[in-house]
């Protein structure tokens, strides 16, 4: 729900009363948690919330965060015409790039005139070059995709229509702030290897006879069957990153684009075959992060989302802090989908410690701490804590706390592991961490 405090949550008898822009949460399929973020999916009047309803302003924003809603409300099953995800969290007509970036611009600058009672995050606020060769991409900054950014309203209209990558074809979900002369063409052709956008199919087939790459440029830290992982700097291949981050931003609602890629790694994961390395995600990680913080942004490409590569993503963002001799943790605060995805990860991890921890003695309990399972599992403190909280697996008794594991608990965890057919093997990881602060020209 919105962080605001002074928003006000009305209860509705029935989904009846709710009018456009109306925002509330939704019981996920298969569990108990209530989320209010974008889904994938229709859903019936049993699984809406009608008890916590919030209302648009006069003004015509919905209260909360002040993100527009789809202008209908789905009821019953999935069975339209559409595709099987909706297009944008906003119905109505595609954006222009160039108004777009002229109001973000133009919003940062007023800030900038009230002075510096503002806080850091504040004048660290979007402001995007318009960029007259379509070629080169307009310079962003990328951080977290799960953290919540209250941008301009207008930078959360979808803009970009449709893209083809590889041999897919994707309609985006969110706004990107690609050139003014992209966002009015039917389709985007993007390369699938080195990230460039181009007019036309034909356009996309010169560039193909010219282009080089049948991966993405840096260096292969990872390769376990037909799945790859490749290390790009932010600074080195400013390009590919730049790319990267607006190919990301079609999908991301939760991600802020600054102007340079230099101070962030990024983790490509790919898939081989005949042809070369395609892209199934990536996360990036700051060179040098006070807050510990061990990912940035994240995403699965769509085409290959819901088949176990996104916890793949999270296991070898961890498999690197353990490398690195140190806990890590997502940056904060996630949103909602964002803290399934890791909560899932967490428990499972968690979980799996437990189950395999063996007594000190004969007849004996196992006897853990919090700092072995943060040691075992590089999750920091905070988010073994609370997750152990979560599954109501921690309790106090007679002076001390003691873990309780029920059968059903040890069942549920066995068949999700089973499931995880694709995992991260650290034999396979060939890299050595970077102490950044030591080698500023790296």
């Amino acid at each position: 729900m919105t962080e605001d405090g002074d928003e006000k949550e009305t209860i509705c008898d029935s989904a009846a009363s709710l009018i456009e822009g109306c925002r509330l949460p939704v019981r996920m399929a298969g569990g108990d948690d209530w989320l209010n973020k974008r889904l994938d999916e229709w859903v019936t009047e049993e699984r809406l919330d009608t008890r916590k309803v919030q209302f648009p302003r006069r003004d015509g924003s919905s209260q909360g965060t002040g993100m527009s809603t789809p202008k209908k409300i789905g009821m019953g099953g999935s069975g339209t015409n559409g595709p099987s995800r909706p297009g944008s969290p906003v119905g109505g007509e595609l954006v222009n790039g160039s108004a777009v970036l002229a109001a973000a611009l133009q919003k940062k600058m007023s800030r900038k005139r009230k002075g510096p009672s503002l806080e850091k995050e504040q004048l660290r606020s979007v402001a995007v070059n318009d960029v007259q060769d379509s070629q080169e991409p307009p310079c962003p900054r990328s951080t977290g995709s799960m953290v919540d950014h209250h941008d301009d309203v207008v930078t959360r209209m979808k803009n970009v229509e449709m893209i083809e990558l590889g041999k897919h074809r994707i309609r985006p979900w969110y706004f990107s702030p690609y050139p003014q002369e992209m966002v009015h063409l039917p389709c985007i052709y993007i390369c699938e290897f080195c990230l460039k956008y181009r007019k036309s199919r034909k356009c996309l087939e010169r560039h193909l006879v010219k282009c080089n790459l049948r991966h993405p440029p840096g260096n292969e830290i990872y390769r376990k069957g037909s799945i790859s992982f490749f290390e790009i700097d932010g600074r080195k291949n400013k390009v590919y990153a730049q790319n990267l981050c607006l190919l990301a931003k079609l999908f991301l609602d939760h991600k802020t684009l600054y102007y340079d890629t230099d101070p962030f790694l990024f983790y490509v994961m790919t898939d081989f075959d005949i042809r070369g390395y395609h892209i199934v995600g990536y996360f990036s990680k700051e060179k040098e992060s006070t807050e510990d913080y061990n990912v940035a942004c994240i995403l699965t490409m769509p085409p290959y989302q819901r088949k176990g590569y996104g916890k793949l993503l999270i296991e070898f963002s961890y498999e690197l802090s353990k490398f690195e001799g140190k806990t890590g943790s997502p940056e904060k605060p996630l949103s909602d989908l964002g803290w399934l995805s890791y909560r899932s990860y967490w428990a499972q991890t968690i979980l799996d410690f437990l189950i395999n921890a063996k007594p000190t003695g004969e007849n004996e309990k196992p006897q853990v701490t919090i700092n072995e399972i943060c040691e075992y599992s590089s999750i920091k403190k905070e988010d073994v804590i609370s997750t152990l909280q979560k599954l109501s697996l921690i309790n106090y008794y007679k002076g001390q706390y003691i873990i309780t594991l029920n059968k059903d608990l040890i069942s549920q965890h066995m068949c999700a592991m089973e499931k995880r057919t694709i995992r991260i093997d650290p034999k396979c990881l060939h890299w050595t961490p970077k102490d950044w602060s030591k080698r500023a020209k790296w």
